[in-house]
């Protein structure tokens, strides 16, 4: 559990800290969409639409991808059902890098998308063809709903959030990294990076201060 504050992750002084969500700030953003999504009033097609942004925030929210590599899924060829892992494509690769990576999902997150799925059959192999812009209006939307700062009102703050979560819940850095798509171990290793204020949280959560 990393601390219950809103958090900029520290870096080198004189540099601007990592963005992420507490883990409140990301209960209540999920909630936002979840509730978004069932809310049954509006026209069909708009209920579509915001399955499509539930889905794609879930991935967001449980793999730490980049948006672009969502958006570049195809649901009938890179999700897992029986292994209930996604294959993502790692599209800022150097030459060391896998052009792909597999990555697990809660089994909640694939019984989502079939869920969608059956309720929006035209969905299928189109389930991710949304435009980033869309993506960032519908993610501010949500994130204004919930009282969440601007800083933290973008889409990329979700990738921050899980590779600290993963991170602090004692996940090996390399696997972290293989996960993220990261060409270095040092990129990943900024997570690791506490302010003063988040280490004195640290210490006291654990009584040794």
């Amino acid at each position: 559990m990393y601390p219950s504050h809103r958090g900029s992750f520290a870096l080198l002084p004189g540099e601007t800290g990592v963005k992420y969500l507490n883990p409140e700030e990301l209960q209540r953003l999920t909630e936002s969409y979840r509730n978004r999504f069932e809310t049954p009033q509006g026209k069909r097609y708009r209920r579509r639409e915001r399955a499509r942004h539930w889905i794609i925030f879930l991935l967001l929210r449980y793999t730490g991808a980049r948006l672009s590599e969502v958006l570049s899924l195809d649901d009938r060829r890179d999700l897992n059902f029986c292994e209930a892992s996604v294959r993502l494509p790692t599209l800022k690769r150097h030459n060391r890098l896998a052009p792909s990576r597999e990555v697990p999902l809660p089994g909640e997150v694939l019984g989502e998308v079939g869920r969608i799925l059956a309720e929006f059959p035209s969905l299928r192999g189109h389930l991710f063809s949304c435009h980033r812009s869309t993506i960032f209006r519908y993610f501010q939307a949500r994130a204004k709903e919930v009282s969440l700062p601007r800083e933290l009102s973008h889409p990329h703050v979700l990738r921050h959030t899980r590779a600290i979560e993963m991170l602090r819940a004692g996940v090996p850095i390399s696997i972290v990294q293989e996960l993220l798509g990261h060409a270095s171990l040092h990129t990943t290793a900024i997570y690791l990076r506490f302010s003063s204020k988040e280490i004195k949280m640290i210490l006291r959560e654990k009584g040794v201060l």
